[in-house]
């Protein structure tokens, strides 16, 4: 547990969390209410998604400020990421773990 030690460790599996909520609710519980007319997992993964994406939100502008990032270089990649399928993923892998790496 010691990924919550710190904000990039909250960071990283909030963004984990947050991309995998998206794949969910746009592979799975979208095309289900759409196409078969089932509304109940888009009624329980919309808002944990919602919600996992405010996190997501908060924690990395908490971290830019923590780290001092620049909001160029930085910071508009990492809040990019969390509206672009397997977005976070990607940022998690190039941007988070290295940092996170560095300070562990």
């Amino acid at each position: 547990m010691k990924l919550f030690n710190t904000h990039i460790g909250r960071l990283r599996v909030i963004a984990i969390l947050e991309g995998i909520s998206l794949l969910v609710l746009v592979f799975i519980s979208v095309p289900l209410k759409r196409i078969y007319g089932i509304p109940e997992v888009s009624s329980i993964i919309g808002p944990l998604h919602g919600i996992l994406f405010l996190l997501f939100v908060f924690n990395t502008i908490t971290a830019g400020v923590e780290y001092k990032w620049k909001f160029k270089e930085t910071t508009w990649k990492v809040l990019l990421a969390c509206i672009i399928p397997f977005g976070t993923f990607y940022i998690d892998y190039k941007i988070l773990k290295p940092i996170y790496e560095r300070e562990s």
